[in-house]
């Protein structure tokens, strides 16, 4: 699957445990908006705002922007619960963290495909790993669902213990892999969040 030529400007990340970000996020004119279930989320509030972002989606009032629920890792004791969530959750893909292989990918993508998740929903991949950064063409390939790369930034500078500097000088290396994977395959590739 090929990523679309929507504009993916902005996206704006959301705990899913804030039903009042959620809320707000129907105003903010971003072009697209990821419901995480994982980073943001305290382990104590997971079945919680899996709740809270159904009922978010199921409500609607996003319009046509690109919604992607971010679900924990499926080697976690939330990843299964999240996935079998998010199938039902009317977005517009499941984003997937850390993978770092294309057996990474394949695992995903085959878990979609076992939690009864629409074909109509796209597979995407967290690049946070040094793993991941290195195989970026082999995960790029590995699967027709994926349909883009969402830069883990932080998560990459802290495993490889990287400095952050304004011209992030030490990660445009696997930026630019994982950019290039990316565009030889059709994907979109999402930067990683602004700290400021």
């Amino acid at each position: 699957m090929t990523a679309s030529s929507r504009p993916r400007r902005s996206i704006l990340y959301m705990p899913g445990s804030n039903a009042r970000a959620l809320e707000k996020a129907r105003s903010i004119p971003a072009d697209g908006l990821i419901f995480d279930l994982e980073d943001a989320v305290a382990p104590s509030a997971k079945a919680q705002a899996r709740a809270t972002i159904a009922t978010a989606l199921a409500s609607g009032g996003y319009g046509t922007r690109e919604t992607l629920v971010r679900i924990n890792g499926l080697d976690t004791e939330w990843g299964r619960e999240d996935l079998a969530a998010a199938a039902n959750m009317n977005a517009d893909a499941i984003l997937f963290p850390k993978i770092s292989s294309a057996g990474d990918l394949r695992d995903a993508a085959a878990a979609m495909a076992e939690s009864g998740v629409p074909d109509d929903v796209s597979l995407w991949a967290m690049m946070e790993t040094a793993a991941g950064m290195l195989n970026a063409a082999d995960i790029a390939g590995a699967h027709p669902r994926l349909s883009g790369f969402v830069l883990g930034t932080n998560d990459l500078a802290k495993e490889t213990g990287a400095a952050h500097t304004p011209e992030r000088l030490p990660l445009l290396v696997p930026i630019s892999l994982c950019l290039l994977a990316a565009r030889a395959h059709g994907l979109a590739c999402i930067d990683g969040v602004h700290n400021a």
